[in-house]
Protein backbone atom coordinates (compact mmCIF):
# COMPACT_ATOMS: atom_id res chain seq x y z
CA UNK A 1 0.00 0.00 0.00
CA UNK A 2 1.34 3.54 -1.28
CA UNK A 3 2.02 5.71 1.94
CA UNK A 4 2.46 9.34 1.51
CA UNK A 5 3.83 10.94 4.90
CA UNK A 6 4.16 14.83 5.98
CA UNK A 7 5.74 16.38 8.24
CA UNK A 8 8.58 13.30 8.08
CA UNK A 9 11.36 14.40 10.39
CA UNK A 10 13.28 11.58 10.86
CA UNK A 11 10.98 9.29 9.86
CA UNK A 12 9.63 7.51 13.34
CA UNK A 13 6.14 6.87 11.92
CA UNK A 14 7.21 5.53 8.31
CA UNK A 15 9.59 3.15 9.69
CA UNK A 16 6.67 1.81 12.22
CA UNK A 17 4.42 1.95 8.89
CA UNK A 18 6.76 -0.24 7.13
CA UNK A 19 8.01 -2.28 9.75
CA UNK A 20 11.20 -4.79 8.77
CA UNK A 21 12.93 -3.57 11.74
CA UNK A 22 14.83 -4.64 14.80
CA UNK A 23 13.65 -3.77 18.61
CA UNK A 24 13.49 -5.16 21.68
CA UNK A 25 12.04 -9.04 21.90
CA UNK A 26 10.24 -7.13 25.16
CA UNK A 27 8.54 -4.36 23.29
CA UNK A 28 5.73 -6.94 21.59
CA UNK A 29 3.61 -9.45 23.58
CA UNK A 30 3.99 -12.79 21.43
CA UNK A 31 0.91 -14.05 23.45
CA UNK A 32 -1.05 -10.99 21.33
CA UNK A 33 1.01 -11.10 18.22
CA UNK A 34 3.10 -14.08 17.25
CA UNK A 35 2.62 -12.94 13.79
CA UNK A 36 4.62 -10.12 13.91
CA UNK A 37 7.89 -11.16 14.65
CA UNK A 38 9.95 -12.33 12.29
CA UNK A 39 13.09 -14.22 13.81
CA UNK A 40 14.76 -12.95 16.95
CA UNK A 41 15.73 -14.28 20.59
CA UNK A 42 15.58 -13.17 24.09
CA UNK A 43 16.58 -9.51 24.01
CA UNK A 44 16.00 -8.62 20.72
CA UNK A 45 13.40 -9.50 17.40
CA UNK A 46 12.78 -8.72 14.08
CA UNK A 47 9.69 -7.43 12.68
CA UNK A 48 8.06 -8.45 9.69
CA UNK A 49 7.12 -5.88 7.00
CA UNK A 50 3.89 -4.35 6.92
CA UNK A 51 3.14 -4.03 3.79
CA UNK A 52 3.26 -0.02 3.73
CA UNK A 53 5.35 1.72 1.38
CA UNK A 54 6.83 5.11 1.71
CA UNK A 55 6.59 6.90 -1.41
CA UNK A 56 6.21 10.28 -0.57
CA UNK A 57 7.78 11.80 2.54
CA UNK A 58 8.64 15.49 3.29
CA UNK A 59 9.77 17.86 6.13
CA UNK A 60 11.51 21.44 6.67
CA UNK A 61 14.31 20.41 8.27
CA UNK A 62 17.90 19.31 6.43
CA UNK A 63 19.14 17.52 9.24
CA UNK A 64 16.09 15.47 9.55
CA UNK A 65 16.05 14.78 5.88
CA UNK A 66 19.59 13.66 6.13
CA UNK A 67 19.36 11.12 9.24
CA UNK A 68 15.75 9.68 7.12
CA UNK A 69 17.73 9.31 3.64
CA UNK A 70 21.00 7.53 5.84
CA UNK A 71 18.73 4.97 6.82
CA UNK A 72 15.86 4.54 4.31
CA UNK A 73 18.25 4.23 1.33
CA UNK A 74 18.67 0.85 2.55
CA UNK A 75 15.17 -0.06 1.46
CA UNK A 76 15.01 2.46 -0.89
CA UNK A 77 17.85 2.92 -3.45
CA UNK A 78 15.71 6.56 -4.33
CA UNK A 79 15.15 7.67 -0.83
CA UNK A 80 17.34 11.35 -2.07
CA UNK A 81 14.05 11.81 -4.43
CA UNK A 82 11.19 10.24 -2.29
CA UNK A 83 12.01 13.04 0.85
CA UNK A 84 11.46 16.96 -0.75
CA UNK A 85 12.70 19.33 2.16
CA UNK A 86 9.96 21.49 1.50
CA UNK A 87 7.34 23.44 3.26
CA UNK A 88 4.02 21.98 2.84
CA UNK A 89 2.71 25.01 2.24
CA UNK A 90 4.51 25.40 -0.58
CA UNK A 91 4.18 21.77 -1.88
CA UNK A 92 0.45 22.76 -2.11
CA UNK A 93 0.36 25.54 -3.83
CA UNK A 94 2.58 24.28 -6.61
CA UNK A 95 0.29 21.15 -7.05
CA UNK A 96 -3.15 24.10 -7.20
CA UNK A 97 -1.26 25.36 -9.98
CA UNK A 98 -0.85 22.20 -11.83
CA UNK A 99 2.19 20.89 -10.93
CA UNK A 100 2.37 17.00 -10.49
CA UNK A 101 3.99 17.29 -6.95
CA UNK A 102 2.14 14.37 -5.05
CA UNK A 103 2.14 10.63 -6.05
CA UNK A 104 -0.76 9.23 -7.42
CA UNK A 105 -2.45 6.00 -6.07
CA UNK A 106 -1.84 7.37 -2.61
CA UNK A 107 -3.56 4.33 -0.36
CA UNK A 108 -2.89 6.14 2.88
CA UNK A 109 -1.29 10.11 4.00
CA UNK A 110 0.19 10.26 7.72
CA UNK A 111 1.41 13.50 8.97
CA UNK A 112 2.76 14.78 12.39
CA UNK A 113 1.84 18.15 12.37
CA UNK A 114 4.05 20.54 14.25
CA UNK A 115 3.36 20.44 18.02
CA UNK A 116 5.08 23.31 19.43
CA UNK A 117 2.18 25.50 19.94
CA UNK A 118 0.00 23.24 21.11
CA UNK A 119 2.52 21.58 23.76
CA UNK A 120 2.36 22.37 27.39
CA UNK A 121 6.31 22.71 27.19
CA UNK A 122 5.61 25.56 24.86
CA UNK A 123 3.94 28.88 24.91
CA UNK A 124 0.38 27.21 24.18
CA UNK A 125 -0.89 29.32 21.50
CA UNK A 126 -2.51 27.31 19.26
CA UNK A 127 -4.37 28.58 16.03
CA UNK A 128 -2.95 31.77 16.85
CA UNK A 129 1.05 30.91 16.57
CA UNK A 130 3.42 33.84 15.84
CA UNK A 131 6.04 31.10 13.75
CA UNK A 132 5.70 30.73 10.29
CA UNK A 133 5.10 27.34 8.08
CA UNK A 134 9.02 27.74 7.46
CA UNK A 135 9.61 27.84 11.67
CA UNK A 136 10.61 31.78 11.41
CA UNK A 137 8.59 34.51 13.33
CA UNK A 138 5.41 35.48 11.75
CA UNK A 139 5.98 38.46 9.60
CA UNK A 140 2.94 41.30 9.24
CA UNK A 141 2.26 40.68 5.90
CA UNK A 142 2.47 36.80 5.69
CA UNK A 143 -1.41 35.13 5.82
CA UNK A 144 -2.43 33.92 9.62
CA UNK A 145 -3.31 30.90 7.49
CA UNK A 146 0.25 29.91 6.71
CA UNK A 147 1.08 29.76 10.52
CA UNK A 148 2.59 26.85 12.19
CA UNK A 149 -0.53 26.46 14.36
CA UNK A 150 -2.73 26.22 11.15
CA UNK A 151 -0.78 23.85 8.93
CA UNK A 152 -3.25 20.57 9.83
CA UNK A 153 -5.26 22.77 7.37
CA UNK A 154 -2.76 22.52 4.37
CA UNK A 155 -2.36 18.68 5.46
CA UNK A 156 -6.04 18.86 4.78
CA UNK A 157 -5.16 20.27 1.75
CA UNK A 158 -3.00 17.24 0.61
CA UNK A 159 -5.82 14.62 1.43
CA UNK A 160 -7.89 16.53 -0.79
CA UNK A 161 -5.30 16.35 -3.45
CA UNK A 162 -4.11 12.88 -2.75
CA UNK A 163 -7.73 11.17 -1.99
CA UNK A 164 -6.54 8.71 -0.33
CA UNK A 165 -9.00 6.12 1.56
CA UNK A 166 -7.33 6.88 4.74
CA UNK A 167 -5.30 9.44 6.82
CA UNK A 168 -3.48 9.57 10.14
CA UNK A 169 -2.69 12.91 11.86
CA UNK A 170 -0.51 13.22 15.42
CA UNK A 171 0.27 15.58 17.86
CA UNK A 172 0.78 16.51 21.53
CA UNK A 173 -1.21 15.30 24.15
CA UNK A 174 -1.70 18.99 24.89
CA UNK A 175 -3.88 19.70 21.98
CA UNK A 176 -7.19 18.40 24.00
CA UNK A 177 -6.65 20.85 26.38
CA UNK A 178 -6.77 23.63 24.36
CA UNK A 179 -10.39 25.07 24.57
CA UNK A 180 -12.61 23.12 21.59
CA UNK A 181 -8.76 22.96 19.41
CA UNK A 182 -9.37 18.92 18.77
CA UNK A 183 -13.43 19.19 17.77
CA UNK A 184 -12.29 22.16 15.37
CA UNK A 185 -9.63 20.05 14.05
CA UNK A 186 -11.74 17.07 13.43
CA UNK A 187 -14.45 18.93 11.81
CA UNK A 188 -12.08 20.82 9.54
CA UNK A 189 -10.55 17.04 8.21
CA UNK A 190 -14.38 15.53 8.12
CA UNK A 191 -14.36 18.32 5.52
CA UNK A 192 -11.12 17.14 3.12
CA UNK A 193 -11.62 15.66 -0.62
CA UNK A 194 -15.11 16.02 -2.36
CA UNK A 195 -17.22 13.46 -0.50
CA UNK A 196 -15.95 14.18 3.08
CA UNK A 197 -14.08 11.83 5.26
CA UNK A 198 -15.17 10.08 8.42
CA UNK A 199 -12.90 11.78 11.09
CA UNK A 200 -13.32 9.22 14.52
CA UNK A 201 -12.92 10.59 17.54
CA UNK A 202 -9.65 11.36 18.22
CA UNK A 203 -8.11 9.12 21.25
CA UNK A 204 -4.52 9.41 23.39
CA UNK A 205 -2.31 6.80 22.88
CA UNK A 206 0.12 6.15 26.55
CA UNK A 207 3.02 4.87 24.59
CA UNK A 208 4.25 2.46 27.44
CA UNK A 209 0.69 0.44 26.43
CA UNK A 210 2.61 -0.61 23.12
CA UNK A 211 5.63 -1.38 24.44
CA UNK A 212 7.59 1.60 24.09
CA UNK A 213 9.87 2.26 27.17
CA UNK A 214 8.89 5.76 27.60
CA UNK A 215 6.24 7.88 29.36
CA UNK A 216 4.79 9.45 26.38
CA UNK A 217 1.57 10.32 24.98
CA UNK A 218 -0.20 11.40 21.83
CA UNK A 219 -3.31 12.12 20.42
CA UNK A 220 -3.94 10.44 17.15
CA UNK A 221 -6.00 11.26 14.12
CA UNK A 222 -8.04 8.91 12.14
CA UNK A 223 -9.80 9.76 8.78
CA UNK A 224 -11.87 6.86 6.57
CA UNK A 225 -12.83 8.40 2.94
CA UNK A 226 -16.82 7.89 3.35
CA UNK A 227 -16.96 7.02 -0.36
CA UNK A 228 -14.58 3.66 -0.07
CA UNK A 229 -15.70 1.94 2.84
CA UNK A 230 -18.11 -0.69 2.86
CA UNK A 231 -21.73 -0.26 4.12
CA UNK A 232 -20.93 -1.92 6.72
CA UNK A 233 -17.88 0.17 7.87
CA UNK A 234 -19.32 3.29 7.02
CA UNK A 235 -21.90 2.57 9.61
CA UNK A 236 -19.54 1.51 12.56
CA UNK A 237 -17.42 4.06 12.11
CA UNK A 238 -20.48 6.58 12.26
CA UNK A 239 -21.21 5.42 15.11
CA UNK A 240 -20.90 6.97 18.70
CA UNK A 241 -19.47 3.61 19.60
CA UNK A 242 -17.66 1.80 17.43
CA UNK A 243 -17.55 -1.73 17.73
CA UNK A 244 -14.03 -3.37 18.73
CA UNK A 245 -13.45 -5.27 15.37
CA UNK A 246 -13.82 -1.56 13.29
CA UNK A 247 -12.34 -0.12 16.13
CA UNK A 248 -9.00 2.29 13.99
CA UNK A 249 -7.19 2.46 17.79
CA UNK A 250 -4.67 -0.30 18.54
CA UNK A 251 -5.30 -2.36 21.60
CA UNK A 252 -3.10 -1.87 24.43
CA UNK A 253 -0.40 -4.95 24.64
CA UNK A 254 1.38 -3.86 27.39
CA UNK A 255 0.33 -2.89 31.33
CA UNK A 256 -1.99 -4.15 33.59
CA UNK A 257 -2.87 -7.76 33.15
CA UNK A 258 -0.59 -7.88 30.50
CA UNK A 259 3.24 -7.98 29.70
CA UNK A 260 4.99 -5.97 31.96
CA UNK A 261 5.90 -2.10 30.68
CA UNK A 262 9.27 -1.98 28.88
CA UNK A 263 11.89 -0.60 31.50
CA UNK A 264 15.02 2.05 30.83
CA UNK A 265 16.96 -0.84 32.11
CA UNK A 266 15.61 -3.43 29.04
CA UNK A 267 15.92 -0.51 26.78
CA UNK A 268 19.72 -0.22 27.51
CA UNK A 269 20.84 -3.68 27.12
CA UNK A 270 24.30 -3.80 25.56
CA UNK A 271 25.09 -0.34 25.63
CA UNK A 272 28.32 0.37 26.73
CA UNK A 273 29.49 3.57 28.54
CA UNK A 274 30.64 6.37 26.09
CA UNK A 275 34.49 6.25 25.93
CA UNK A 276 33.73 2.58 26.13
CA UNK A 277 32.02 2.34 22.59
CA UNK A 278 32.72 3.08 18.91
CA UNK A 279 28.31 3.72 18.08
CA UNK A 280 28.78 7.64 17.50
CA UNK A 281 25.08 7.63 18.72
CA UNK A 282 26.52 6.42 21.68
CA UNK A 283 29.25 8.58 22.05
CA UNK A 284 28.05 11.71 22.12
CA UNK A 285 25.87 13.55 25.03
CA UNK A 286 24.84 17.06 25.83
CA UNK A 287 27.76 18.38 28.05
CA UNK A 288 25.18 21.62 29.45
CA UNK A 289 26.08 22.00 33.32
CA UNK A 290 23.18 21.08 36.17
CA UNK A 291 21.21 23.91 36.90
CA UNK A 292 19.04 22.84 39.74
CA UNK A 293 16.42 19.76 40.59
CA UNK A 294 13.58 22.31 40.26
CA UNK A 295 14.49 22.85 36.15
CA UNK A 296 13.13 21.22 32.95
CA UNK A 297 15.86 18.23 32.58
CA UNK A 298 17.85 18.34 35.79
CA UNK A 299 16.23 14.85 36.67
CA UNK A 300 18.02 11.08 36.96
CA UNK A 301 15.95 8.64 34.82
CA UNK A 302 14.47 6.04 37.30
CA UNK A 303 16.36 2.73 35.45
CA UNK A 304 13.59 0.57 36.87
CA UNK A 305 10.89 2.42 35.25
CA UNK A 306 9.91 3.97 31.55
CA UNK A 307 11.38 7.40 31.07
CA UNK A 308 10.00 10.75 30.90
CA UNK A 309 9.43 11.79 27.46
CA UNK A 310 11.93 12.48 25.37
CA UNK A 311 11.49 16.28 24.45
CA UNK A 312 13.04 17.72 21.13
CA UNK A 313 15.69 19.68 23.20
CA UNK A 314 17.23 22.68 21.42
CA UNK A 315 19.52 23.73 24.65
CA UNK A 316 21.26 20.19 25.56
CA UNK A 317 18.86 19.88 28.96
CA UNK A 318 18.40 16.10 28.28
CA UNK A 319 17.50 13.91 31.01
CA UNK A 320 20.45 12.79 33.41
CA UNK A 321 21.36 8.97 32.80
CA UNK A 322 23.26 9.43 36.13
CA UNK A 323 23.35 12.30 38.41
CA UNK A 324 26.84 12.37 41.19
CA UNK A 325 25.25 11.57 44.56
CA UNK A 326 26.24 15.68 45.01
CA UNK A 327 23.41 16.53 42.74
CA UNK A 328 21.30 13.74 43.99
CA UNK A 329 22.02 10.55 42.34
CA UNK A 330 20.26 7.18 43.25
CA UNK A 331 22.28 5.04 41.03
CA UNK A 332 24.73 4.39 43.90
CA UNK A 333 26.00 1.02 42.51
CA UNK A 334 26.99 2.76 39.25
CA UNK A 335 28.84 5.55 41.16
CA UNK A 336 30.51 3.10 43.32
CA UNK A 337 32.13 2.15 40.27
CA UNK A 338 33.16 5.57 39.18
CA UNK A 339 30.87 6.12 36.55
CA UNK A 340 30.54 9.59 35.50
CA UNK A 341 27.63 11.91 35.78
CA UNK A 342 26.38 12.71 32.70
CA UNK A 343 22.64 13.24 30.55
CA UNK A 344 21.61 10.48 27.83
CA UNK A 345 23.38 10.14 24.91
CA UNK A 346 22.27 10.52 21.42
CA UNK A 347 21.49 6.41 21.32
CA UNK A 348 20.16 5.89 24.51
CA UNK A 349 17.27 8.68 23.07
CA UNK A 350 16.96 6.57 20.12
CA UNK A 351 16.32 3.18 22.19
CA UNK A 352 13.73 5.16 24.21
CA UNK A 353 12.01 6.10 20.93
CA UNK A 354 12.51 2.82 19.64
CA UNK A 355 14.53 3.13 16.65
CA UNK A 356 16.99 0.44 15.92
CA UNK A 357 20.28 -0.08 16.07
CA UNK A 358 21.07 0.35 12.36
CA UNK A 359 19.67 3.74 12.50
CA UNK A 360 22.42 6.48 12.69
CA UNK A 361 22.17 9.97 14.10
CA UNK A 362 24.95 11.07 13.64
CA UNK A 363 26.28 12.06 10.43
CA UNK A 364 29.17 13.49 8.62
CA UNK A 365 27.91 16.43 5.91
CA UNK A 366 28.02 15.06 2.02
CA UNK A 367 27.72 16.69 -0.93
CA UNK A 368 24.49 16.62 -1.10
CA UNK A 369 23.07 16.13 2.51
CA UNK A 370 24.31 18.20 5.44
CA UNK A 371 25.61 16.88 8.63
CA UNK A 372 23.77 15.66 11.49
CA UNK A 373 25.10 17.01 15.18
CA UNK A 374 24.36 15.59 18.54
CA UNK A 375 22.18 18.78 19.07
CA UNK A 376 20.59 18.37 15.81
CA UNK A 377 20.17 14.31 16.85
CA UNK A 378 18.50 15.26 19.68
CA UNK A 379 15.89 17.38 18.41
CA UNK A 380 15.24 14.88 15.41
CA UNK A 381 14.44 12.31 17.80
CA UNK A 382 12.32 14.02 20.15
CA UNK A 383 10.20 15.06 17.28
CA UNK A 384 9.32 11.78 16.02
CA UNK A 385 7.08 9.11 16.99
CA UNK A 386 8.15 5.97 18.54
CA UNK A 387 8.52 3.27 15.73
CA UNK A 388 7.03 0.38 17.70
CA UNK A 389 3.92 2.93 18.34
CA UNK A 390 3.56 3.51 14.97
CA UNK A 391 3.63 -0.27 14.39
CA UNK A 392 0.95 -0.82 16.19
CA UNK A 393 -0.58 1.25 14.89
CA UNK A 394 -0.08 0.00 11.35
CA UNK A 395 -0.47 -3.90 11.62
CA UNK A 396 -3.82 -2.69 13.13
CA UNK A 397 -5.35 -1.01 10.14
CA UNK A 398 -3.44 -3.32 7.83
CA UNK A 399 -5.52 -6.19 9.79
CA UNK A 400 -8.62 -4.61 9.37
CA UNK A 401 -7.93 -3.29 6.17
CA UNK A 402 -10.52 -5.61 4.55
CA UNK A 403 -13.68 -5.13 6.71
CA UNK A 404 -12.88 -1.10 6.27
CA UNK A 405 -12.58 -1.37 1.99
CA UNK A 406 -13.91 -4.89 1.12
CA UNK A 407 -10.58 -5.31 -0.43
CA UNK A 408 -7.40 -7.55 0.07
CA UNK A 409 -4.62 -5.68 1.72
CA UNK A 410 -2.31 -5.55 -1.51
Amino acid sequence: MRLLSLFSGCGGMDLGFEGNFSCLSKSINKELHPNWIKKGDKTWCELVPTGFETVFANDIRPDAKAAWVSFFSQAHPDAKSIYHLESIVDLVKRAKEGESVFPDNIDIVTGGFPCQDFSVAGKRLGFNSMKSHLGTALKADEPTSESRGQLYMWMREVVTITAPKIFIAENVKGLTNLADVKEIIEHDFSSAGDGGYIVVPAKVLYAPDYGVPQSRERVIFFGFKKSALTEDALSALSSGNIPAEFDPYPVPTHGNELVPYVTCTDAFVGLKEPDKTKDPSQMKYSRAQFLNSRSQGQVEIKLDSVSPTIRSEHHGNIEYRRLSREHGGLHFDELKKGLKERRLTVRECARLQTFPDNYQFILPKTETLCSVSSSDAYKIIGNAVPCVLAYNIAMNIKEKWRLYFGEEFK
